[in-house]
């Protein structure tokens, strides 16, 4: 008798029975349900988002016992490794898995979070494999240690990994953290932040010596925005008043056109230039403009929330990532920051890695709302919202159709047990 996985792939099987097969509910063994679920979520187009939701809340033992097994279908385990799939708590099992390709481990190596890093860096595998330990250097999230722990692997030295246990993933420790901080209150007060008091300077050093590498990397790039200077400021600022630059880039446009606009242009910018000097906004983008990456990120740790609110959009990683650690940042920032789609997704990741933010049921709501948050990201925080939130995030077009569905479905189950109550 053939397996139902190969009715499937035939396309011999009803259409009412590929729904099934979509929801795991065939009476199949667990391997082949896997099986028919990765296939169904990579080849078919009418059934596959339906079997990517299923797949996001499928056991996590059995997950784990195809991620341990070499036996498995090398296209599911192609499937639990892709990074947008990836579940932090499968990671060791995968990377000791020899059916797993080196190629696999290699593309994940790039884009590995840093908890993932962490996780390779303790498997016996990735420290004697020189390709994925090459991938794995030119990872951003490396930081000073690792890289100096990976250039020594390359270099021939000791493949022991060490015995400090890998840490969890964000949607892991946003869990633990949510479920020890018990019911989250629907509208948290955000703190008091005093905006006069000294931030010491260890605190920076701490910083700047943690990141390192990535500050020497980065040093001389200018601060630039995620999504661009208009999309930071609003289209409505320009005319009312146009800074230095803007003037001095009107009048080299107007010097290549034709004598009569050249000197229309002219005129105008001498008109704007004699305009009364820019408001606080303008001068505190004209003084983020002047600093290095050092400067920027001293800036985010111990300046002022204005600051902080243009730097959590600096398109360089370790000074986005600074605002966060900055000891003044307030509750109510952060869950702006939680909501913005104009911020590097390492910001979105780091949020959950704070313990005082993850108490904020606002922070977790705006992350799980938020188009720009991660899959693996939203979908652990996503059981922690109560039904209302979950409704509206159903029926939230920005969103991607997984987390839609995944909501209304975990809607109607909460939903159902209050009912039986």
């Amino acid at each position: 008798m053939p397996r139902q996985i190969d009715l499937i792939r035939a396309s011999k099987l009803p259409s009412n029975m590929m729904q099934f097969a979509a929801k795991g509910a065939l009476s199949v063994p667990p391997d082949e349900n896997l099986e028919i679920l990765v296939y169904l979520a990579k080849h078919n187009k009418i059934f596959g988002d339906l079997a990517r939701m299923t797949l996001a809340g499928w056991d996590e033992r059995a997950s784990l016992a195809a991620a341990s097994n070499p036996k498995t279908a090398s296209e599911v385990l192609d499937y639990l490794v892709a990074p947008e799939n990836l579940r932090p708590k499968l990671l060791p099992a995968l990377l000791e898995n020899p059916s797993v390709a080196d190629g696999e481990l290699a593309k994940l190596a790039i884009s590995a979070s840093p908890e993932g890093i962490a996780a390779m860096l303790q498997s016996r595998r990735v420290r004697a494999a020189a390709g994925i330990l090459e991938c794995l250097r030119a990872n951003p999230y490396l930081k000073a240690a690792e890289a100096s722990e990976v250039a020594a692997l390359l270099g021939g030295g000791k493949s022991e990994p060490p015995s400090v246990p890998v840490t969890g993933s964000a949607p892991q420790v946003a869990e633990a953290v949510v479920a020890e901080a018990g019911e989250l209150v629907q509208e948290a007060a955000p703190e008091a932040i005093d905006e006069g008091g000294e931030i010491p300077d260890e605190a920076i050093s701490a910083y700047l010596a943690e990141h390192a590498t990535e500050i020497a990397g980065e040093q001389d790039k200018p601060f630039k925005p995620v999504g661009g200077i208009v999309e930071l400021l609003g289209s409505d600022y320009f005319p009312v008043s146009e800074n230095k630059e803007m003037v001095e880039l009107a009048a080299e446009k107007a010097a290549a056109e034709p004598a009569v606009a050249a000197s229309a242009a002219v005129a105008k910018a001498k008109l704007a230039a004699a305009k009364p000097e820019a408001g606080r906004r303008d001068n505190t983008l004209q003084k983020i403009n002047r600093l290095d990456v050092k400067g920027r990120i001293q800036l985010a740790m111990k300046g002022n929330k204005e600051e902080r609110s243009i730097l959590i959009r600096d398109g360089t990683k370790v000074v986005a990532l600074a605002v966060l650690d900055a000891p003044k940042i307030s509750d109510g920032e952060v869950e702006k920051f939680a909501l913005q789609k104009n911020v590097l997704e390492a910001v979105l990741r780091q949020i959950p890695l704070k313990r005082r933010f993850m108490k904020n049921y606002i922070v977790v709501r705006n992350l799980v709302s938020n188009p720009r948050t991660p899959l693996d990201l939203g979908l652990g925080l996503m059981k922690h919202l109560q039904p209302q939130d979950l409704k509206n995030i159903s029926s939230n077009k920005e969103v991607s159709e997984t987390v839609r569905k995944l909501a209304l479905k975990m809607y109607k189950q909460k939903m159902d047990a209050a009912n039986k109550k």
